[in-house]
């Protein structure tokens, strides 16, 4: 990487962690030891640098990597090892929403205070979700899980969110990196993702009817497993098997 100065730290001689001293440092943290945090925060500039860089163009560099850092000691904070996801996984969503919410709050499009909370509310239960299931959510699901009706969720997702490419990188340190399609789930269409959804489509046609029709029922319907148990006579345990043995068997001919 380039050497980047701000707020007159210099980000190409900046320390790097391997996983182990990770996971060591965010348990010492969540112990109480301030300055395993401090090396936490220094060692992960280099990931808030990537975020400034996305977003360089609408507003002051060094205003944004104030606010990433404060989205990385928010990540600090909440995560957990129960996760069982790597940190830079987990704090990437959250350095990202923090400058966004920045950005936003500094331009001339106002979104109304109701519509941005029902959109924050619905953004932590898709994390919450995930979290859980270690998949994503549908909208509907979301919208029973903080009790409002769908359109208004959607309308006020869309009005807080901007079009970005999935293939784009949001994070690139060398060999590791990873690629916004890799952070989040998104089921619209793009010419980038045309072929997986056309890999994806021949997979379903082989799978065992039932595996196929509680996919059918659950991720193009916009089902819950309890709705679909109760749809086609089986237990909620059987419907969350026949999901992820069907997923299972997805993933492998992908």
């Amino acid at each position: 990487m380039r050497k980047v100065v701000i707020n007159g730290i210099d980000t190409k001689s900046l320390p790097k962690l391997t996983q182990c001293e990770c996971v060591e440092l965010l348990a010492k943290t969540k112990q109480g030891d301030k300055d395993a945090k401090d090396k936490l925060v220094i060692a992960n500039l280099r990931l808030v640098l990537s975020m400034v860089q996305r977003f360089s163009s609408r507003a002051n560099s060094d205003d944004l990597f104030q606010v990433g850092v404060v989205g990385l000691m928010k990540a600090i904070d909440g995560f957990d090892p129960k996760f069982n996801v790597r940190f830079s996984t987990y704090a990437v969503p959250m350095i990202t929403g923090e400058i966004r919410r920045f950005i936003k709050d500094g331009t001339g499009i106002k979104v109304s205070r109701s519509m941005r909370d029902v959109a924050y509310k619905a953004l932590k239960a898709k994390e919450m979700y995930e979290l859980e299931n270690s998949t994503a959510p549908t909208m509907m699901e979301i919208a029973e899980e903080i009790d409002v009706p769908l359109r208004d969720v959607v309308c006020a997702l869309d009005a807080v969110s901007e079009t970005v490419s999935l293939q784009e990188r949001v994070y690139s340190d060398g060999d590791d990196g990873m690629l916004l399609m890799e952070q989040i789930g998104d089921s619209k269409q793009s010419e980038e993702i045309w072929s997986t959804d056309i890999a994806i489509r021949e997979a379903i046609k082989n799978l065992p009817d039932r595996e196929r029709q509680v996919l059918n029922l659950r991720y193009y319907v916009g089902k819950t497993q309890m709705e679909i148990s109760k749809s086609i006579g089986i237990s909620q345990a059987q419907v969350s098997r026949l999901e992820k043995n069907a997923l299972g068997k997805i993933k492998e001919c992908l």
